[in-house]
């Protein structure tokens, strides 16, 4: 009588086959590829589709841990999905549970490595609309961005919330600028592709401007 094993491993798995198989049918399972872990949450890549899982504070009583881990998970999911709505290009969510969201995978370059004075203006209109929906992006940079089908993707909005201040929408504009400043020779060209496309998509482009002036000047003198 013939004797079929099927064995279902990981590629990162060794196996060792037992000698009393008269033949075996192994499948060949890709690993889960980590694309980034910092303080807050683990980006993986898992069956072509991205899983944010958010970490665990061992400082925090695990209850309270548990419930501030999951509000933010489901308030990123969210924002996502309504900046996605607004025009901006995200991540299709495709499920959320507990402390993980599973989303859409952007495959393409990031604008920090080919950043040029067309990508910023582009980036520009981006942003304009993400700030005429009320949304802060709150990490503005050009490493959280990916060009992908000829359209400036956003990503990561763990630290993303609502706020209509021109306060707010600066120092998001600001951040970005001090991207441009040190990781960009041109930076000073980049800025002004920038407000160009800025104008385009948010009315109140100008006073968000003037006071990425100020909070400069603020830091120059802190």
């Amino acid at each position: 009588m013939c004797r079929c094993i099927i064995i279902r491993v990981c590629i990162s798995y060794e196996y060792k086959i037992p000698e009393t198989a008269t033949f075996i049918l192994i499948q060949i399972i890709p690993s889960p590829m980590f694309l980034a872990m910092g303080a807050e949450a683990t980006i993986e890549l898992r069956d072509g589709m991205i899983i944010k899982k958010r970490l665990p504070k061992s400082y925090r009583l695990e209850a309270l841990d548990s419930t501030i881990r999951q509000e933010r998970t489901r308030a990123e999911a969210r924002i996502i999905s309504e900046s996605r709505r607004r025009g901006v290009p995200t991540p299709i969510i495709y499920d959320i549970e507990d402390f993980e969201i599973t989303m859409e995978y952007i495959d393409g370059q990031k604008v920090r490595d080919i950043l040029t004075p067309d990508l910023s203006r582009r980036i520009g209109n981006v942003v304009g609309k993400l700030h005429s929906a009320g949304i802060i992006h709150g990490d503005l940079t050009t490493s959280n961005m990916i060009l992908h089908d000829d359209r400036v993707y956003l990503i990561d909005f763990g630290l993303a919330f609502h706020d209509n201040s021109v306060e707010a929408r600066g120092v998001d504009v600001h951040v970005l600028f001090q991207t441009f400043v040190s990781t960009h020779n041109d930076h000073e060209t980049m800025k002004e592709a920038f407000a160009q496309g800025y104008g385009q998509t948010f009315a109140d482009a100008g006073p968000v401007l003037e006071r990425v002036t100020e909070i400069k000047g603020r830091a120059r003198y802190a």
